[in-house]
């Protein structure tokens, strides 16, 4: 029968060394495994990772489940016997912050909004809540943060004691437990009472500030990002020092600095239209010019000093004006663009040309008949790849032109 590993994290969270013995020993994921008599340590599970520290000062690489058991990869080998464990405090504390926050979190979309909590995931930035939501609003969402953190404010009590199955239905869990048997219940005072195995601080003003950062749309759900404690105040840290540079920058309040911004992009997308109107208009003239030099009617050519967009302006503009055939290469600043053209009258498929010069460039593209794009790795070899797009078209329509 395989030894059970007494849970001291259950016991007392805040506890972070301890001592125990090597019940066994294994290769685990291809690493070396311990299974200790009992451990501070607590397994990924629940959604929250795994606690991060060290066993006889051996890095402890991750910590799993086995039913009963509790395994303990190591980075090396270690004698069976006593061993001394001590976990990361600040990882521990941190995730019990987070995952104390979700408790609360769940049961504020529960309390307004009578939603229910899918899934949820402790991540090392930030945590993830997926709600049985179609769509929320801006107001909502402030309710909903505003409601979590007076929990915090007030400093409740959070307590965690185990309840018989047979005993559950006394207790008013928000969703009904997944385990059989003994069933550990977190419970904040007077406001959610959640089946869970997972650690947590012992009143609600450890937690700190409860933010949610964003939201995305998953499964026909809402699925929320948020953050606790220490990480809700490094995220306004930054954010704050980003306001204020803005503001010195634009020389504006911070209460201005969203008006200033969205002036400028206003400002920025008007340049862009009339940047466009006048590239358009550079490209048709510059078109006119080497249609009246080109001595034959394939035009080929590497630009250094163009940009993507400008280079087919100036394709397009070509193959309006006459049967030609328009191979050109971009060198991008880290990849190499061609563009393929030719005129619509012209009895060919440029799209023939794709699978010979993309090995060349080690790129990947396609289009219309009348126009292909390639971009790749390559750019170096671009004169080659346009090299053998040529003795493709001389020799497929050469007569012709």
């Amino acid at each position: 029968m395989k030894q059970e590993t007494k849970r001291l994290y259950l016991e007392n969270p805040y506890q972070v060394e301890f001592e125990a013995r090597v019940a066994d020993k294994m290769i685990w994921e291809k690493k070396p495994a311990l299974i200790l008599d009992q451990t501070c340590f607590y397994p990924e599970s629940g959604g929250q990772p795994s606690d991060k520290g060290s066993i006889n000062e051996v890095e402890v690489l991750k910590v799993l489940e086995d039913e009963a058991r509790i395994i303990h990869l190591v980075a090396e080998d270690m004698p069976a016997g006593k061993v001394a464990g001590k976990i990361d405090w600040k990882t521990r504390f941190d995730h019990m912050q987070q995952h104390s926050g979700q408790h609360i979190l769940s049961q504020s979309f529960h309390e307004l909004l009578a939603a229910e909590t899918l899934a949820f995931h402790l991540g090392e930035s930030f945590s993830t809540l997926e709600m049985d939501l179609r769509k929320i609003s801006e107001d909502e969402i402030e309710q909903i943060e505003r409601r979590a953190n007076e929990i915090v404010y007030e400093d409740r009590e959070i307590k965690c004691y185990f309840v018989p199955e047979e005993k559950i239905e006394s207790v008013p869990l928000r969703r009904p437990p997944k385990k059989k048997g003994l069933i550990r219940v977190v419970e904040v005072s007077d406001f959610d009472f959640s089946a869970c195995g997972g650690t947590h601080v012992r009143r609600t003003g450890e937690i700190g500030l409860i933010k949610i950062l964003r939201l995305e749309r998953i499964r026909n759900n809402i699925r929320f990002e948020f953050i606790c404690g220490a990480r809700a105040l490094e995220d306004y840290l930054r954010k704050s020092r980003i306001v204020r540079e803005l503001s010195t920058r634009f020389t504006v309040s911070e209460e201005e600095v969203l008006n200033t911004v969205e002036k400028l992009s206003s400002d920025l997308k008007s340049q862009r239209r009339a940047g466009k109107k006048l590239q358009e208009k550079i490209a048709q003239y510059e078109a006119q010019e080497i249609t009246q030099d080109a001595k034959e009617k394939i035009i080929k050519e590497v630009f250094v000093d163009k940009t993507l967009e400008e280079a087919r302006y100036l394709a397009l503009n070509i193959i309006k004006k006459g049967d030609f055939v328009v191979l050109f290469g971009q060198e991008g600043e880290e990849r190499g663009h061609l563009i393929l053209a030719c005129s619509e009258n012209l009895d060919i498929d440029m799209r023939e040309l794709v699978p010979l010069v993309s090995p060349l460039i080690k790129g990947k593209g396609g289009g219309r008949p009348s126009l292909v794009e390639v971009a790749g790795e390559e750019k170096e070899n671009l004169n080659q790849a346009l090299n053998k797009a040529f003795e493709f078209v001389k020799k497929k329509i050469g007569p012709n032109l």
